[in-house]
């Protein structure tokens, strides 16, 4: 069954809780860039994720990172209970995206971390908070986390093979008074 994530807090706002699918954890690591994730108060993954980017990623960059965050205890792995629902969801997504749609229908995080369309759109018909990677670069930005986006959007696509449309990277750069 899901175990329900502590909240902790500190001074007088809670941090933000947080379920992520894959790209997330794969691209972020790949740009060296997990540490933006410490943001939340808890990750947590469900179980497809973990294999995806961790046992079958083995020596891929990233799957270190990813572990470590587990062992420190910021990164957890939550199994959804509702099995139906992640089975029903799967018939149109990838087992990671239907497990952590089914995990933050459960446990009600702050923001669900989606990349695909696909993925995005049936995290909207259940009212999830929704973001990608580009939205945590703007936010680490905002926060001074990040000096540059067109130079981590750059590493995205240079070096995480994150694929990003032109008109979005630089609607981007315009509404963060970037040029």
């Amino acid at each position: 069954p899901g175990i329900m994530p502590t909240r902790t807090s500190t001074g007088t706002s809670p941090m933000p809780l947080a379920v992520t699918n894959s790209s997330p954890l794969i691209h972020l690591s790949l740009i060296g860039r997990i540490d933006l994730l410490r943001r939340f108060s808890s990750v947590c993954i469900p179980p497809a994720v973990w294999r995806e980017v961790v046992e079958q990623g083995g020596s891929r960059p990233g799957a270190t990172g990813i572990r470590e965050a587990r062992e420190s205890g910021w990164l957890r792995v939550v199994e959804p209970s509702d099995r139906a629902l992640v089975r029903l969801l799967e018939q149109e997504l990838h087992a990671g995206e239907a497990e952590s749609i089914a995990l933050a229908i459960e446990i009600q995080p702050d923001v669900l971390l989606l990349d695909e369309a696909e993925g995005r759109r049936v995290a909207g018909i259940y009212d999830l908070p929704v973001t990608g990677i580009i939205g945590l670069l703007i936010q680490a930005k905002r926060e001074g986390q990040v000096s540059s986006l067109a130079e981590e959007m750059n590493r995205l696509r240079e070096r995480g093979n994150f694929w990003i449309h032109d008109a979005l990277y630089r609607r981007v750069l315009d509404v963060e008074k970037e040029d």
